[in-house]
């Protein structure tokens, strides 16, 4: 039997809260209630429910990127499964960029944890321990460019299916980081 942690019965706590109200109306009393727990369980965790968003983001994305392997999970397979992701949960995310306040800090949280996943994750693919600058600065303009998308297609600026959204990211991304981002796992 998989438990979850407490960390996830606060997000899915405040993600069923999320589906009927604006999230700068949810309270984090709220949030313990709906599942049980007291505000000190929740700040033991969590600073604030920005700091909870910020954490239920980077586990989903960690979670399709950590799916990478060479092989079978390339990738393209990877932008495409983040653009689904997006996608089917459209109307949270849409709260979150709408009725956060800070929309701006949600979009800049969305780009520094894209950064440190995309980061983390060439750095293993190169087999290299730290970037140069000017790696630095390819996955910092891919991450900007690919989290304004997003967020543009997301609040329906663009009419486009996850897939177009993963060709568009894919096509996008600078030269030197396609060269490792789309290798064959070392033997």
């Amino acid at each position: 039997m998989i438990r979850k942690t407490t960390k996830e019965l606060l997000a899915e706590s405040f993600r069923e809260l999320a589906q009927d109200r604006s999230i700068d109306k949810i309270t984090i009393q709220q949030i313990v209630e709906n599942c049980g727990y007291s505000p000190a369980t929740f700040y033991r965790h969590f600073k604030d429910k920005y700091d909870l968003i910020a954490w239920d983001y980077a586990r989903g994305t960690a979670g399709i990127m950590g799916q990478i392997d060479g092989e079978h999970y390339l990738w393209k397979r990877t932008l495409t499964d983040g653009a689904k992701r997006f996608q089917n949960e459209k109307e949270y995310l849409v709260n979150l960029l709408r009725h956060t306040s800070g929309h701006d800090s949600f979009v800049r949280y969305m780009t520094e944890i894209n950064f440190d996943i995309l980061k983390k994750h060439y750095l293993t693919a190169a087999g290299k321990e730290a970037l140069t600058q000017r790696e630095t600065l390819y996955i910092r303009i891919y991450c900007l460019g690919t989290v304004s998308l997003t967020c543009e297609w997301l609040l329906g600026r663009y009419e486009a299916t996850p897939e177009t959204i993963a060709e568009i990211y894919e096509n996008s991304l600078p030269e030197p980081l396609r060269e490792v981002l789309n290798q064959k796992k070392r033997e």
